[in-house]
């Protein structure tokens, strides 16, 4: 086939090859179809060769001989092309071609293709032809006999897109219709020989062997049933009146041919008539079309040739013709019926010449009990055409019409068809039997007998008895449930003309409709003939209602009314609003009249229902007329008069006198149908005296309100639920134009007094309230937020709601917390002497149930009512006060007494039910209340929440203030409708108290937002312990507030004005703030320092820096300088109050201000320290800060004491900014300007002052000497320095400073010795430590020997008294451990223990972190010096200190190894020990930092000395304990943890750190063993890993899941596996240490710990298309995992990111966890597959590869392929090559005359593929044994937890072992095990077989037996 060759750019000289081949047959072959036929005859092999016309185009030739190909894709090429080819060409050439597409014995293409096989050859030969005739015109006319015939047949054919293709080409070629109908005139002989040849066509004359037999009958059948189609349509064009011509009916005139035309078709008709027998042989065809087509022919003869049907064969084509109701195919019925209804009406004496019975009636009754056999579309509407059409001689009229009905009636279609043509049929069917009685019956009597039989048996007993008796499901199910639909809780029915809209038959498909439809309009047309008939149906009728209504008291089966029900809405529907009487005349109104009295004593919501319809069709007083007055005749003779009045009267009177009482009575079933029959009596013209009777009688039953509970529930009730339906109703007809005029669209309508005092009565009521109450209020005052109708008035309301609210104060004044009760006293207004008393908390409790469910009721209409004073507010602030109640006791339960929490948990279930009221008020309506009520309901709740944190003292700090702060926030998102709002409740929440603020309090006295600070805080004794816990309690609120809200809207007091256009956004934002600034809300929270749950440096100290970084923050902005100012004051104030404490040199962070006791000091050197490091101030604030201090410390001639004892710790944070210089290259100066040397003038001068003080040794005490001392050393920091955190000066100085400062230090050396040794003053020896530390900082390079063992001396003896200190402090621990397991008593030991942890004298702490502090400084110099190579004069030669620098690191190893074991020894008693220990350490950071920064530059020999130190001590637990207690602290320090880490990753410790110290000379005896016997030992019976590491590998994988990203157990973890792989690491290969443990790991720890690992890293973004390729940019997150892993393969290390990983973050986790990740894949590849192959999710699967093959595995299959090539496996028989481009690897193995090659392929996912191995080449090995070899190759690599070039040395050696003899294991069918790396060692006793004993343990557990695998003798 191919696709098209381009045809349009082909020319005659250069042929397609296919066209090439076509010309090889011989000139004008002929293309034949359907078997070689054409026409109507075969093709003789005479005519097959016929010469084309020289004149026609060659590329025209080619294309016409391709359509007789039989390949429908080539002929359809070739009309395409054909077809566009005749457009390019000139009418003369397309004339020459139209003789061989059209004319008599030349190709015949186009009649051969019209009968092609497929529909697209044939629409595409119309289009062809199409495009032919416009080209050639008139010219076609020549050919137009030859080409009719074909043409016309090709308009049926039975594709619509063929026929209607030949029909464009026919309109084409004759425009106007007088042009078709005289070219088909003309041509009407050829036409009828050409189809008179298609019908001698049979499927043998088609056949043809290259069509198959089924294709070939399709064909056939298509053949003949256009032609029949044709044949008629012609004979209809042709021979009838040519106003009845098919689509010629536009054409006025006759033809000029069409009388000969005429004559030939009649001709031709009747001989085809006769020839074929009258078409019967085609009605017995088996196709539908054929069958279809015959009918419509005998049609079109009946109505054209009717002389055709004479005497010879009438009787023959009678019973084919009305016997031809035995056609079951749908497609043909619509022709069958118009054959059969012409042809009786026609012919009707034919019916004399069959046997009706037999051949018509008997299959019409079956075509009728078929359901017409699916064409209920066209022949139902046939049947009362058809009973027209039957003589009536020819049935006997009775039978006949029964029979009808019942098969009609049978043949109906199912309940679930929406097909309504049945049931228009019927009654068509009915009413015309009726009113054509006479055309088969004589005598009046006789007629009406037969149309009482027809009504009675066909109308009742059929149609009305099957409607009865058609029961829904769904609606039987809904009924069956009738008591709760009918109890007070049912829903209202619509009444009036609204019931109509209800007419809901649960019958989607419209049967049941459809059916009472049928029904009526037979009843319509019933009446409309004779009246009397009717009366037959209504005496059924009301029978059949009668007994319906005594079985409905049964309420298990209601849906019979229901039928009643829908009948008379039908009846409504297609009789009554036609304006019909009869409906209520005959048939509702009788019977409803005679089961009345019935109806009311049955007590059925059914059959009152159907009153209540009856009463909405027929309107209320048609209804109580036609009721009444079979009752009473009296009232039926009044209301029946004419008189309107009096009849409005009567019927005014009989609704009071028997309606309303009967409607109204309580406890009944039928309940609410009778309030639904209530309203839908109620009239236009009477309806206020009618609602005033119903009131009336409704609320002075047994005067609502004050009866027993009883009875009033019950009549509450009821009218609560006549209420309900009049809401519902009103509701309903709200905004509708139709309804505005009504009486009852409206609420006013409604409103009556006797309902508002029944309401008010009901309200004030104190017995016991039932839902009826609530229900009542619910509808009395609307329960939704678009519904708030009222049926009270706003004063009657407010009533309600007073009386509700004083109800539920009572409650919530019962509370145990005295805040709750404060609250509700300030909620009192007026109302003290009508609060109500109740005897019990469970009267309370029903009665704020009560008063709650009202409120749930009736919330919308507080809106209504929030300009009422107090009111609205007081409600919801005790909503508000109860719900924070519950929330309160659910959280601090646990701290309530017995009493209290019984009481506690009754109030909690009373606090559940408040969720549905607090939903509804939610922020939106909160907020759309008046702003009067909304401000003083925040005024409640803000004093609410305060005198909460004021008065309970005895709940939990934290969780309390957490509440209190969620409770502030929800009062300003449900309140503040903008921000100036917020701000307002945010002052009313932070004002000043008797208890709040301790230090510095809000100042708004002249107007302006000040502070000033308080007298009482000049000691925190002055206020005492208890108000400091309060108060401590506002603050910590504060912090959460701040926390939540942010530093610009509490503190700063952050406004937004409305923003004008701005070209910069960020001036835009600063100019749209204006400030309610609150500097003394920091200043306080800052002099706080601490409080529950938080601190100044941990929480509000970066909150307050973020903000002033932020774009809420301008320069111009004066908060910070305002907080400087107020805290600056109150150090000035109170800084020579209280011990201060010395200012070290190295100040590093906020935890060394803990030593400061004086808060403001303290405060200040925070804030300022937080804006300077954070560079938020710069050099210019630190001047006017210096300045500021300097102008205050000399007044007059007289030093300030105060502002010099502050100064120094604020000159520590002020020196940094102070020291920066513009000019680089005047680095030895302060700075350039005169600013700087006026400051460098001023550090000149305090250090000649204090050089003239006498040396420290002299001093006996300080006083301003010491103060002076203290600020001199303050300006010379030191300061760490990159991430290695090394310790240099803090500022570059000029000489003359250094000068200074070495006089000043070597003044103190020259006069040490024993005076300063005797000087044991704490204060004296930390200012030397101080001067040492600068010193060694400043002028080391100034440094002899003297001065460094002046140094060296005075660090080790301060190290070794921390030593001495710590090392106690150990052994108090150990022995109060040992003490306490022998105790009972477990809080006094721990008691005992924090006595024992406590450091009564922080001084030795002190200095020895100074002294740590120059020893690191120390270290570094010395280093340096190494590196440099210094000469031996300098001071700091290498071999002069090493020896020394060891000794003091082996101290501080010491320091570091005491609180250690000190905290293991602790953690072994229990983890509140182990806490304990932990937490001491925390109260001095910066020196455990210190010693954790040295302990990581120590030496292995200085930490095998100390071990070994540690170890010969003697406590209960040694150095490995006491590393892995640091390293897995229950107070973790980062620094410490790091150091714990390093030395356990490293010798000398490493080799201990993971097995017992039992197995440990096992593994080490074992490391140089090279016996095979040691591989094969059991690992639990000789290896055993340390209880610390293993508890942390061994953790259960799925409780690690769960826990935080952040959790210090889940960075235990992770820390325990980065130690096992790093030591893994350093084992060699093939060690047995490092198999065991490899071994512990395949064993022991679940795999599943990789889903932990990978929890952290991002794979759903390694998913994403552009994340495939390595080179592609990956995000920052996803990149740091990534790099991480990589960096991990590559350096076989992950220590960089353990040491980076504090502070741990959730990024710094991941990139630990990928570096972990990296590292296994490096070292436990089999481990990582054995995980990898267990996942189920393929998307997670996916992630995990792509990740893997693009940043791990490049580098691990280059690594793995580098061994491999250096490996030396040291055997002339066996060789390796490697190839890096392919990644494989060819193992060649000789021995002897065989040997193989084995290549083994890496995979581009390596190693969580698994690695593929092939042999490649085998010399004389058998196939059993290659196979075998194949496999184990393979084992050996795949459980290979390591290089791959240790499995291949492996694997052979076990082939090694194979030719030395060595007996391989019966089991695993190997000589060395696969994963171990055995021999067989364990023999059978029996059959001598040596197995392996992992595979032999294996079979033992498997198979649960210990016999043999192969002699199965007990082993």
């Amino acid at each position: 086939m191919g696709r098209q060759k381009g045809e349009a750019a082909r020319t005659k000289a250069r042929p397609s090859s296919s066209s090439l081949a076509a010309s090889l047959v011989p000139s004008g072959a002929a293309a034949v179809g359907f078997g070689g036929f054409v026409g109507s005859s075969r093709l003789d092999a005479s005519l097959a060769s016929v010469d084309a016309s020289p004149d026609i185009d060659g590329e025209v030739s080619q294309y016409l001989k391709r359509l007789g190909r039989k390949d429908p894709t080539t002929k359809l090429k070739a009309l395409a092309s054909l077809s566009g080819l005749l457009k390019q060409k000139s009418a003369k050439e397309v004339l020459a071609i139209v003789p061989q597409w059209v004319q008599l014995r030349q190709t015949f293409e186009y009649k051969k293709l019209l009968l092609d096989d497929s529909r697209e050859v044939r629409r595409a030969t119309h289009e062809t032809m199409t495009n032919l005739i416009l080209v050639v015109g008139r010219d076609l006319a020549l050919h137009l006999k030859s080409l009719m015939g074909p043409w016309w047949f090709s308009q049926f054919d039975p594709v619509y897109e063929v026929s209607q293709a030949a029909k464009r080409s026919l309109q084409v070629a004759f425009p106007a219709e007088e042009k078709r109908l005289d070219a088909l005139l003309l041509c009407t002989n050829e036409v009828f020989m050409y189809l008179e040849d298609n019908l001698k066509l049979t499927w043998q004359i088609m056949s043809d062997k290259a069509v198959a037999l089924d294709e070939l009958q399709e064909m056939h059948q298509q053949v003949i049933s256009s032609s029949l189609q044709a044949l008629a349509t012609l004979l209809d064009v042709v021979v009838c009146l040519h106003l009845e011509r098919p689509g010629f009916e536009n054409i006025s005139s006759e033809p000029k041919h069409a009388s000969k035309a005429r004559a030939t078709a009649t001709s031709y008709a009747e001989k085809l008539f006769s020839v074929h027998k009258c078409y019967l042989d085609f009605l017995k065809s088996q196709s539908p079309a054929i069958r279809s087509a015959t009918y419509s022919v005998l049609t079109s003869y009946i109505k054209n040739i009717p002389h055709a049907f004479n005497e010879r064969n009438m009787k023959v084509l009678g019973t084919a013709i009305l016997g031809a109701f035995q056609e079951k195919d749908p497609a043909c019925h619509s022709s069958m019926w118009e054959a059969i209804l012409l042809f009786s009406r026609k012919f009707p004496d034919s019916w004399t010449t069959v046997n009706v019975q037999k051949t018509v009636l008997n299959r019409v009754w079956n075509f009728l009990r078929n359901g017409c056999f699916g064409s209920q579309q066209v022949s139902y509407p046939a049947l009362v055409l058809f009973l027209d059409s039957m003589p009536p001689t020819a049935i006997l009229g009775e039978k006949f019409f029964l029979e009808f009905f019942q098969n009609l009636w049978a043949g109906r279609n199912p309940p679930h068809s929406s097909n309504k043509y049945p049931f228009l049929a019927f009654k068509e069917c009915f009413l015309w039997g009726l009113q054509n009685a006479s055309r088969y019956f004589q005598g009046l009597d006789v007629v009406d007998n037969f149309r009482r039989t027809l009504v009675d048996k066909i109308l009742l007993k059929i149609l009305w008895h099957d409607y009865l008796l058609f029961i829904i499901p769904r609606n039987e199910e809904r009924e069956g449930s009738g008591k709760s639909q009918d109890s007070y809780g049912g829903s209202s029915l619509p009444f009036h003309n609204e019931a109509m809209k209800t007419l809901d038959f649960n019958d989607p498909l419209g049967y049941v409709q459809n059916f009472g439809k049928c029904i009526i309009e037979i009843l319509s047309g019933i009446v409309s003939l004779e009246p009397d008939l009717l009366l037959v149906f209504c005496s059924t009728f009301e029978e059949n209602c009668l007994d319906i209504f005594q079985r409905s008291e049964d309420r298990e089966s209601p849906g019979s009314v229901q039928h009643i029900i829908k009948f008379l809405l039908l009846v409504d529907q297609y009789a009554v609003q036609k304006g019909e009487t009869w409906p209520l005349e005959h048939v509702m109104g009788p019977m409803l009249a005679k089961s009345f009295q019935l109806i009311k004593t049955l007590d059925s919501p059914e059959t009152v229902r159907l009153i209540v319809h009856a009463a909405s069709v027929f309107g209320p007083r048609k209804i109580v007329r036609e009721l009444v007055g079979a009752e009473s005749s009296s009232y039926g003779c009044q209301l029946n008069e004419r008189n309107e009045e009096r009849d409005l009267e009567q019927f005014l009177q009989v609704f009071k006198d028997i309606f309303i009482p009967w409607c109204l009575q309580k406890n009944s079933y039928s309940s609410s149908t009778r309030l639904d029959l209530l309203l839908a009596l109620l009239d236009d013209h009477c309806f206020a005296e009618q609602w005033n009777s119903i009131i009336t009688h409704a609320t002075s039953l047994e005067q609502l309100g004050a009866g027993p509970a009883t009875e009033d529930t019950s009549y509450i009730s009821l009218l609560a639920l006549l209420l309900e339906k009049i809401k519902e109703e009103t509701r309903k007809r709200k905004g509708r134009t139709d309804f505005d005029h009504r009486q009852g669209s409206h609420p006013d309508h409604w409103h009556h007094e006797l309902l508002d005092s029944a309401a008010v009565a009901i309200a004030r009521s104190c017995h016991p309230f039932g839902t009826s109450h609530v229900r009542f209020f619910a509808v009395v005052g609307g329960s939704l937020e678009d519904d708030q109708t009222s049926f009270v008035t706003r004063t009657t309301l407010i009533l309600i709601f007073e009386e509700v609210f004083m109800k539920l104060l009572a409650f919530t004044m019962d509370s145990n917390f005295t805040w709750i009760k404060d609250t509700c006293s300030s909620l009192i207004f007026d109302k003290q002497d009508s609060m109500p008393g109740y005897r019990t908390s469970v009267d309370l409790l029903a009665i704020a149930h009560f008063a709650l469910e009202v409120l749930d009721g009736t919330f919308f209409h507080l809106k209504t009512l929030s300009d009422e004073n107090g009111l609205v507010p007081g409600i919801f602030a005790a909503i508000f006060v109860l719900k924070w109640e519950c929330s309160l006791a659910a959280v601090l339960n646990d701290e309530l007494d017995d009493e209290s929490m019984n009481k506690t948990e009754a109030r909690s279930a009373f606090g559940e039910s408040l969720y549905s009221l607090r939903c509804k008020m939610n922020n939106q309506f909160m907020k759309s209340l008046s702003i009067n009520t909304r401000k003083r309901l925040g005024d409640i709740l803000i004093q609410s929440i305060r005198c909460a944190v004021s008065k309970e003292e005895e709940l939990d700090t934290d969780k309390f203030t957490s509440l209190s702060c969620s409770w502030m926030l929800e009062v300003l998102e449900s309140l503040s409708q903008d921000q100036v709002e917020e701000q307002n409740f945010l002052d009313q929440f932070l004002s000043k108290s008797t208890l709040w603020p301790l230090w510095v309090m809000p100042d708004n006295s002249n107007g302006k937002r000040s502070a000033t600070l308080t007298i009482e805080s000049v000691s925190i004794n002055v206020s005492g312990i208890r108000n400091v816990s309060k108060k401590n309690k506002f603050v910590a609120l504060s912090d959460k507030l701040i926390s939540e809200l942010g530093i610009n809207r509490v503190v700063a007091g952050c406004v937004s004005r409305p923003q004008t256009p701005s070209k910069d956004s960020t001036e835009e934002l600063l100019t749209s703030q204006y400030l309610y600034p609150r500097a003394w809300l920091a200043a306080e929270m800052l002099c706080t320092w601490k409080w529950q749950g938080g601190s100044a440096s941990s929480s509000f100290l970066p909150l307050l820096t973020a903000y002033a970084k932020s774009v809420y923050y301008s320069p111009e902005d004066s908060l910070l300088d305002s907080i400087v100012d107020i805290l600056l004051e109150g150090a000035l104030v109170h800084g020579g109050n209280g011990e201060m404490s010395s200012v070290h040199a190295c100040l590093t962070s906020y935890n060394d201000l803990e030593i400061m006791e004086e808060p403001y000091l303290r405060a200040l050197v925070a804030l300022l320290t937080a804006l300077y490091e954070e560079n938020i101030w710069g050099k210019e604030k630190a001047t006017l800060h210096f300045k500021l201090l300097l102008n205050k410390l000399i007044i007059g001639e007289t030093l300030n004491s105060n502002c010099l004892r502050i100064f120094p710790p604020i000159m520590t944070v002020l020196i940094r900014p102070l020291s920066i210089v513009s000019d680089e290259s005047r680095g030895n100066v302060l700075s350039d300007s005169a600013e700087g040397n006026h400051i460098h003038d001023t550090l000149e001068d305090w250090l000649q002052r204090t050089l003239s003080f006498p040396p420290l040794s002299a001093w006996q005490t300080g006083g301003d000497m010491e103060d002076l001392f203290q600020l001199v050393i303050s300006c010379y920091p030191v300061r760490p320095k990159g991430e290695v955190q090394e310790l240099i000066a803090g500022r570059n100085i000029s000489s003359v400073e250094r000068d200074l400062l070495l006089q000043l230090f070597r003044k103190q050396r020259h006069v040490a010795g024993a005076s300063l040794a005797a000087n044991k003053l704490p204060k004296l020896q930390m200012l030397l430590s101080e001067l040492i530390v600068v010193a060694v900082g400043y002028c080391w390079t100034e440094f002899d020997e003297d001065d460094w063992e002046f140094v060296l001396y005075h660090m080790r003896r301060w190290i070794e008294s921390a030593v001495v200190m710590m090392e106690e402090v150990a052994e108090n621990v150990n022995d109060a451990t040992t003490n306490s397991s022998n105790s009972d008593n477990l809080e006094l030991a721990l008691r005992n223990l924090e006595h024992s942890v406590l450091v009564q004298n922080p001084s030795p702490i002190k200095l020895a972190r100074n002294a740590l502090v120059a020893f690191s400084m120390f270290c570094r110099l010395l280093g340096c010096q190494k590196i440099e190579h210094a000469d031996i004069s300098s001071p700091l030669r290498p071999e002069r200190w090493d020896l020394i620098k060891d000794k003091v690191l082996e101290g501080i190893l010491r320091l570091f190894f005491s609180t250690g074991a000190a905290e293991a020894i602790a953690s072994s008693c229990c983890y509140e020990a182990s806490s304990i220990v932990a937490l001491a350490r925390l109260d001095h950071p910066h020196f455990w930092e210190l010693v954790a920064l040295s302990v990581v530059e120590s030496s292995p020999h200085a930490r095998d000395k100390a071990m070994k130190s540690v170890e010969l001590w003697g406590l209960s637990k040694g150095p490995i304990s006491s590393l892995y207690a640091i390293l897995f602290s229950s107070k973790p320090v980062p620094c410490m943890q790091f150091a714990a880490y390093v030395l356990l990753s490293s010798e000398p410790v490493s080799h201990l750190a993971f097995v017992r110290e039992d197995a440990s000379s096992f593994l080490e005896s074992n490391i140089t063993d090279n016996q095979d016997s040691s591989r094969d030992m059991s690992l639990e019976d000789n290896v055993r890993l340390r209880e610390e590491i293993s508890y942390m590998l061994e953790k259960s994988p799925s409780e690690i899941l769960e826990m935080d990203f952040l959790a210090p157990d889940r960075v235990n973890v992770f820390l325990a596996w980065s130690l096992l792989l790093s030591h893994l690491l350093c084992l060699p290969s093939s060690s047995p240490a490092r198999e065991i443990l490899v071994q512990y790991v395949q064993d022991s720890v679940n795999s599943a710990i990789l889903d932990c690992f990978f929890q952290h890293i991002p794979l759903e973004l390694f998913m994403a298309p552009n994340l495939k390729k390595r080179d592609a940019e990956l995000p920052a997150g996803v990149s740091d995992v990534a790099t991480a892993a990589n960096h991990a393969i590559t350096t076989n290390s992950v220590l960089f990111f353990v040491e980076s990983l504090w502070p741990v973050t959730t990024e710094k986790m991941a990139s630990f966890a990928g570096a972990i990740v990296g590292l296994m894949l490096r070292i436990l590849p089999a481990y990582v597959r054995g995980w990898f192959s267990n996942i189920r999710d393929r998307s997670t699967s996916y992630a995990i590869e792509s990740f893997t093959k693009a940043w791990c595995s490049p580098p691990l299959i280059t690594n793995e392929l580098t061994q491999i090539k250096k490996a030396s496996f040291s055997d002339d028989n066996f060789s390796v090559s490697v190839s890096k481009s392919a990644n494989e690897v060819v193992a060649t193995y000789t021995k002897d005359e065989t040997g193989m090659d084995l290549v083994i392929r890496l995979p581009a996912s390596y190693p969580l593929r698994p690695v593929d191995v092939d042999c490649t080449r085998s010399l004389g090995i058998s196939e059993l044994k290659r196979r075998k070899w194949i496999m184990s190759m393979m084992l050996f690599i795949r459980n290979q937890n390591g290089a791959l070039a240790e499995a291949i040395r492996i694997w052979k050696s076990n082939f090694d072992k194979e030719f030395e003899g060595v007996e391989e294991c019966p089991i695993c069918y190997s000589v060395i095990h696969t994963a171990n790396h055995s021999l067989p060692r364990l023999a059978c006793k029996t059959c001598k077989h040596k197995f392996h004993s992992a595979c032999l343990y294996k079979w033992f557990s498997t198979s649960h037996k210990s016999t043999c695998p192969l002699c199965q003798s007990p082993f």
